[in-house]
């Protein structure tokens, strides 16, 4: 009979991960357990005493609350936060990317619009300034759809009403505005976009104008605005909206997939949903995807900054720069400043569901969260939905919750974003493709029509690198046009939700 599975990840950790369940009895490398452990959940290995260090991944997770003997199942009832490292180095492991020759590196099927960048979809979008004006979008895109005109353009992958709750009562100024005004532009440029029409009520502080004169934004056959108010009403302005969609239609229809190197793809790295095989399974393989892809010229977008904390040391070492390095340590000391103001703390950030799969500390999953980003050097730090310019692997400062984070990386430019789940999230963030990811084959098995990948079989033998040279080939056919699952289950349009900083007034 084939004893239970565990895995000890380094040498020098005291504790090891249950990839079955163990039962009291059963040898845990080489050790009796004492009492029950799920899979995914942490089980002593050796003595700890009150107050020394546990160790995972060959890093500090936590501290012992009491002493735990070897065969005890590690978790929230005797672990305790440990400090942070806050002795950063700069640098000290970045090296060259090693970027292949133009005509060495992989390719896709992509739209190759006007201003130079790539689109991986061909969509229309309706954008609204305002949640006064979302259900006029989402109108409008209903009468689109029961008038059957999009049938005559194949091409097109559908018309999304953007919609979302903010754009008034807040200051038309400050941090919270800025946030606003460039996730908005993002959308409203993004090349996944051939069209856009935005929408507003017309009174609200978040002006259409405002932001066409910030950007430059003029009116064309493939962008257009108009507000509810100007245009004489609801049922004139979803006509209004129907009408300057349809003038678009023909020659969005007409864009066409063209052969363009991944050097073009800009893809968003999320997980959301963790347990304790996340940084074992899908984090490294996906690591492994975006390290394959920056090595093509590509660009990969690590983010959720409070899912880096506690492991931020790990990437400044491997900053470009000492200034890429300092900037990162300023936005998460901007978070320890804004989770105080709000009464909470960093350490509140792995979820119910996150410590059910055996997460104990916001240390322990931020350690398994950065293996999304792989070893490449890291090139750049981004504020929320800022334009994405640089090549390689860069970080964009997100919450953690993933609708938020999701957006704001699409925002910056993401034309596809890879989705590590263990619990089983449900997402999708139309314009841009969601491939989901699971991180053990039973959530695989289970919830098989959303999820795209099973890194699950990583626990069975497969290497971390196979299963990264899978996905980053995944990732080149859905970016040519294959559908994810969360597309085909229609996911996308709701989860549009632009980080809102500030007082509500």
């Amino acid at each position: 009979m084939a004893h239970p599975r565990t895995v000890r990840l380094d040498p020098v950790d005291n504790v090891a991960v249950a990839i079955d369940v163990l039962q009291p009895g059963d040898k845990a490398q080489g050790v009796a357990v004492r009492e029950k452990v799920l899979k995914g959940h942490k089980v002593a290995v050796q003595p700890i005493a009150a107050g020394e260090p546990i160790r995972k991944f060959g890093q500090i997770i936590g501290a012992a609350k009491t002493d735990i003997a070897p065969g005890g199942w590690v978790h929230e009832h005797n672990v305790v936060l440990h400090g942070l490292a806050g002795d950063y180095v700069f640098g000290s492991d970045a090296s060259p990317d090693n970027v292949l020759a133009p005509e060495l590196q992989a390719t896709f099927e992509g739209y190759r619009r006007p201003n130079g960048r790539t689109g991986t979809r061909n969509y229309i979008g309706i954008l609204t300034s305002v949640n006064c004006s979302a259900s006029v979008a989402r109108f409008a895109a209903e009468a689109i759809e029961r008038s059957d005109i999009l049938a005559a353009y194949p091409g097109i992958d559908g018309v999304v009403p953007i919609v979302h709750g903010t754009g008034c009562g807040h200051a038309a100024y400050g941090e919270g505005f800025d946030v606003l005004r460039r996730t908005q532009w993002g959308y409203a440029s993004h090349p996944n976009f051939v069209g856009v029409v935005m929408v507003g009520l017309g009174c609200e502080v978040f002006q259409i104008g405002r932001l066409k004169e910030d950007y430059g934004l003029e009116e064309s056959d493939s962008f257009r605005t108009l507000t509810i108010q100007e245009t004489g009403g609801t049922r004139r302005t979803v006509e209004a909206i129907v009408g300057a969609i349809g003038e678009m239609l023909p020659k969005a229809g007409g864009a066409k997939r063209e052969t363009r190197p991944a050097s073009e793809l800009i893809v968003g790295l999320q997980c959301g949903g963790s347990d304790g095989y996340s940084g074992l399974t899908a984090n490294p393989a996906l690591g492994v995807a975006s390290d394959i892809l920056v090595r093509n010229g590509g660009t990969s977008i690590l983010s959720e900054t409070p899912e880096v904390y506690g492991a931020e040391h790990l990437l400044t070492r491997r900053a470009a720069s000492r200034e890429v390095g300092e900037k990162l340590i300023e936005r998460i000391r901007w978070w320890e400043d804004y989770t105080s103001k709000n009464g909470g703390e960093m350490n509140n950030n792995p979820s119910p569901g996150n410590k059910a799969g055996g997460l104990t500390t916001i240390l322990e999953k931020s350690l398994g969260a950065v293996a999304k980003g792989g070893r490449s050097t890291l090139r750049a730090v981004y504020e929320y939905a800022e334009p994405v310019r640089e090549h390689g692997f860069v970080f964009m400062d997100t919450p953690g919750y993933d609708p938020v984070s999701a957006t704001g990386q699409v925002a910056g430019g993401a034309n596809l974003i890879c989705f590590t789940t263990g619990r089983g999230s449900a997402f999708g963030c139309k314009p841009t493709p969601s491939l989901k990811l699971a991180t053990n084959s039973d959530i695989y098995r289970r919830m098989i029509d959303d999820m795209d990948v099973n890194c699950g079989d990583v626990l069975d033998g497969v290497s971390p690198a196979d299963k990264g040279r899978e996905i980053f080939d995944t990732m080149l056919r859905v970016a040519s046009g294959e559908r994810t699952k969360s597309e085909e289950l229609g996911y996308g349009d709701a989860e549009f939700v632009p980080w809102q900083i500030g007082a509500v007034m």
